[in-house]
């Protein structure tokens, strides 16, 4: 299994999730640069992620400008042959900005840059990303974010509901996100966007290991 891994001016969490996949799965993964305009540039990977960070600077607001980059037409040609994609923190944002994912992030209530490790409820048990994981599960990921607190419309947050799209739920909401939510996916299953940071929850040394199911998850999807 092969991922792409995207790169975009700012982000500072690909070497993260390089490690994960390389050094702690054994599995293959390729930096993929913004700039690359090639619509075909995805089509031999398995699975793409979005890494954390702050993309062109958080300007004009997080992912914004990333999401108008010239890999964007073929992340969407992922999405469309169904290939799993999973954005982190600043990539959660960026496929909110490309209209792969509804809702959008907003600024902490606070204002301030939080930084801990928080628990988290796996809501389903039974998506490419979540495998690995209990219904139910309660895993504890670190959160490095100041824009966190993910808002959408009413209408918008029951479809969600409706269609088990909220994957992963704060047990102690840290940013005001409606509805407690960490982590969505798009209605067909296969886009994830995720607040907290798995990658940063692989080796006990690093405090813990429950990220490695959300991987795994998606390795099992695909092989």
């Amino acid at each position: 299994m092969k991922f792409a891994i995207l790169v975009f001016p700012g982000t500072n969490c690909e070497r993260d999730l390089f490690h994960a996949i390389v050094n702690v799965l054994g599995y293959e993964a390729e930096y993929v640069q913004h700039s690359n305009r090639d619509p075909t540039a995805l089509d031999h990977f398995d699975a793409v992620l979005l890494p954390g960070g702050a993309s062109f600077g958080d300007k004009p607001r997080p992912g914004a400008k990333a999401a108008e980059t010239g890999i964007i037409p073929a992340l969407n040609r992922a999405n469309d042959v169904g290939k799993p994609i999973l954005g982190i923190c600043n990539g959660f944002q960026i496929l909110t900005e490309a209209g792969l994912l509804p809702g959008l992030l907003l600024p902490n209530p606070n204002g301030l840059f939080m930084c801990k490790t928080v628990p988290v409820k796996v809501t389903r048990s039974d998506t490419i990303f979540t495998k690995a994981y209990a219904t139910g599960q309660v895993v504890r990921y670190p959160i490095a974010h100041v824009t966190g607190n993910y808002v959408c419309s009413e209408r918008a947050l029951q479809d969600l509901y409706d269609n088990k799209q909220v994957l992963f739920t704060y047990e102690d909401n840290p940013n005001g996100s409606i509805g407690n939510i960490a982590g969505i996916c798009n209605k067909v299953g296969n886009v994830l966007g995720l607040m907290p940071h798995p990658e940063r929850a692989v080796e006990a040394i690093l405090g813990g290991a429950d990220g490695l199911g959300l991987f795994e998850s998606m390795i099992q999807k695909t092989m």
